[in-house]
């Protein structure tokens, strides 16, 4: 077990836990945070790129000239890719680019993810985080007390006061325990755990 000290919104020690370490301080393996990576990015890929074929271009029934005696090449459409205007080779059409991984490298993936963050000594345990309104300026002062430039929030579930007030200042992401993902943990120089948070995670990430 690692230990880790948990502070309150104004920097302050409060408290110290500890960390299971299958899930906070496991080797971390590039390679399957890589895939996973690139899986949510797949996903998020509209895939409706298109172009028409020489087929479905309108026009090219009748042929441009005849086939001898012009001097000029053969042509028997106006849908030809070697025109202006005529169809795509190979060009590309609507597609599903996602792709699946198992459920359990998933889940290796996120703590791992989340034991990159605590060796490199940017993971913070807080001890809560409540906003009675939605205050951009509070929130953005809460911020600078606790020296966060650039930080991921994850709550045991996200309120919309501090989903809101975080909105409009750039680096900052509210997320609840349910949507923590490998790609948002790496996105952000710093995560910070509400403290209930912890054991959900812990129950989640068991593999």
């Amino acid at each position: 077990m690692s230990t880790v000290s948990v502070v309150n919104t104004n920097n302050e020690k409060v408290d110290e836990i500890e960390l299971n370490d299958a899930i906070f301080n496991r080797e971390v393996k590039e390679y399957i945070l890589h895939d996973v990576v690139r899986m949510q990015r797949a996903a998020k890929r509209a895939g409706t790129a298109s172009t028409k074929t020489r087929v479905e271009v309108r026009g090219g029934g009748a042929k441009p000239w005849r086939q001898k005696g012009t001097g000029r090449a053969r042509a028997g459409s106006r849908t030809s890719p070697l025109w202006r205007g005529g169809g795509v080779t190979f060009g590309p059409k609507p597609r599903d680019y996602s792709f699946k991984l198992n459920r359990k490298v998933r889940q290796q993936a996120v703590s791992m993810a989340l034991s990159a963050r605590f060796q490199e000594g940017n993971l913070i345990v807080l001890d809560n985080f409540i906003m009675d309104a939605i205050k951009t300026k509070e929130f953005a002062s809460t911020m600078k007390t606790l020296e966060l430039a650039n930080a991921l929030i994850v709550m045991d579930d996200a309120s919309e006061n501090l989903s809101k007030s975080c909105r409009n200042v750039h680096g900052y992401r509210i997320l609840p325990a349910e949507g923590l993902n490998v790609y948002d943990i790496l996105l952000h120089k710093k995560v910070v755990l509400v403290k209930p948070v912890i054991e959900s995670l812990e129950k989640r990430l068991m593999v």
